[in-house]
């Protein structure tokens, strides 16, 4: 018996040992990195003034930590609605973790839990901003809610949160709210102070007053602010210390977009998922508020992201000119996948059609699609899409896509390269022209293949293409071929849509379809929406 209390004795200790040791170790590692700090600002400007799409861009910063400060919006220890709190508790602790090696760093920590000051009173930090000197500069409403900026003006709200947001299942939602009136408070606004997790240090401040967190990042010198915490569509945008305010009035703010949420019901226009719905959030302030950076930038480690955010992420690249899908895939994809899907969007350089950053993001893809015609890319581009296709994830390509990499008989620019074995290696294809513009193409769903899960919802059928026909017989061992097509006056068919095993041994699918009147079929959404599916679902 004493053996085995001391065993358990020892077992302790040693955990207990590890346990503080490690804690030591970050603390150590961390307190070393102080002063400057290296940030990657993703902001999003406009392809052109004919197209309404965004392109997503990023720079890199190096910010001063004495230059710096983090406002902590709004983390309340209680909301009346109870997915938020979920949501909140479960992004707290990593939260604090941002606060901590910020501070390390030299950076201002300004927690802001607005309405919830008074039990912080006494409290250095409260004291602090409290007595901050007036500075010299004080905008005219810096202590009032912002609700747009000028360069928001006539911009359309993403998602529709007139009904306050609450995304909580009503029973739920119901004893959430009896359970916080037994506890005394006001079930419409239980809170009462900042959540316990994050913690606040004496060298920190509190306030929710515009005027005292302007006065006080004044006194200090403070040219660039973090803003992180809830909610990103309400309070993290408009409060007298939101995104809005600072922008607006000179400083250099960021949104963390992996630490933040939104009130959003997926019940509402868009009709999305919820994280969908944060994603649309983070895309208006990137496009006309300020940039975004993510957690991981200072922790060195992955970006956050909610447990019950399972959505898989597509990645559409869109470099071509003759078929507008700048438009038409962009709409289907909003349209039909962003309620399930995590959406990223990557197009040419309107001024260097060969050059496509952002490619980068494919790191992160669990499926690409491409939309792209005869591009030489500089080699570390295409590096990314070629890694891609090694890690042997799903692949779809449309129109184009077969002669995406290859040029006709130039050679590339010095630091260019091309993959002129693209179209065989992941499509299994074999285009080599087209029938001609003027010549009808009829396309018919293969009678043998009707089972085929792309092919589900529509059956037998033929149709007119709004596209030429594509020459592409004869297609790669093992591709199985689900649409084919014809033309008046030609002999013989071509396949149209078909699967294929792709070099990195994943799946691939592609299409010849994709003309604009492609995409106004509801067979060819159908067709697209089934194939984005099947490719994923691997």
């Amino acid at each position: 018996m004493k053996s085995c209390i001391k065993l358990r004795i020892t077992a302790f200790v040693l955990l207990l040992l590890f346990s503080v040791h490690s804690t030591l170790s970050i603390t150590d590692v961390r307190a070393e990195k102080t002063g400057d700090f290296d940030l990657n600002l993703r902001y999003q400007v406009r392809y052109s003034s004919e197209l309404d799409v965004y392109r997503t861009l990023t720079r890199a910063e190096k910010w001063q930590g004495s230059q710096t400060a983090v406002i902590v919006c709004d983390m309340w220890d209680a909301h009346h609605c109870l997915n938020a709190v979920r949501r909140a508790t479960e992004m707290g602790p990593r939260m604090n973790e941002f606060l901590k090696v910020a501070r390390n760093r030299g950076v201002l920590i300004i927690h802001a839990p607005s309405s919830c000051t008074k039990p912080y009173e006494n409290h250095p930090a409260r004291m602090r901003a409290k007595n901050a000197p007036r500075a010299n500069n004080v905008p005219a409403d810096i202590g009032q809610w912002c609700k747009w900026i000028p360069t928001e003006d006539q911009k359309r709200y993403p998602i529709d949160q007139s009904d306050g947001g609450e995304d909580d299942d009503l029973e739920e939602h119901k004893k959430w709210a009896e359970e916080l009136k037994a506890k005394g408070r006001n079930p419409r606004a239980p809170w009462q102070k900042q959540m316990a997790v994050l913690e606040i240090d004496n060298a920190d401040a509190i306030s929710d007053n515009g005027v005292e967190i302007w006065n006080l990042m004044e006194s200090k010198g403070i040219k660039n602010v973090i803003l992180l915490g809830v909610h990103t569509n309400m309070c993290v945008l408009g409060r007298p210390f939101g995104l809005r305010q600072m922008a607006k009035n000179g400083k250099n703010v960021v949104l963390v977009r992996d630490l933040t949420d939104t009130m959003y019901n997926p019940k509402r226009a868009p009709f999305v998922s919820h994280f969908s719905g944060t994603d649309l959030i983070v895309e208006h302030i990137e496009r006309y508020v300020c940039p975004t950076v993510t957690s991981d930038q200072l922790l060195g480690d992955e970006e956050f992201r909610f447990s019950k955010d399972t959505r898989p992420h597509i990645v559409c690249i869109i470099a071509e000119q003759e078929y507008q899908t700048k438009t038409t895939l962009n709409k289907f994809a909003r349209q039909h996948l962003q309620k399930d899907y995590r959406l990223s969007f990557v197009y040419e350089n309107p001024k260097d059609r060969d050059d496509v950053p952002g490619l980068e993001v494919l790191a992160d893809a669990d499926l690409v699609i491409v939309s792209v015609r005869r591009r030489a890319l500089p080699t570390k581009q295409l590096e990314h899409v070629r890694k891609y296709v090694e890690t042997g994830k799903p692949i779809i390509g449309i129109r184009t896509a077969s002669h995406a990499f290859s040029l006709r008989k130039a050679e590339p620019k010095a630091g260019q390269a091309v993959w002129p074995e693209f179209d065989q290696q992941v499509w299994g294809g074999n285009y080599h022209n087209h029938h001609g513009n003027k010549k009808v193409a009829k396309v018919w769903t293969e009678k043998s293949q009707l089972e085929h899960p792309i092919l589900a919802g529509i059956g037998a059928k033929s149709w007119n293409s709004g596209g030429s026909l594509y020459m592409t017989v004869p297609l790669a061992k093992g591709t199985t071929t689900l649409i084919s097509g014809s033309v008046e006056g030609v002999e013989g068919q071509e396949p149209v849509a078909w699967t294929h095993q792709h070099i990195g041994k994943g799946r691939a699918f592609y299409t010849s379809l994709g003309h604009v009147k492609d995409f106004e079929n509801p067979d060819f959404q159908q067709l697209f929406r089934n194939a984005i599916d099947w490719a994923i679902s691997k």
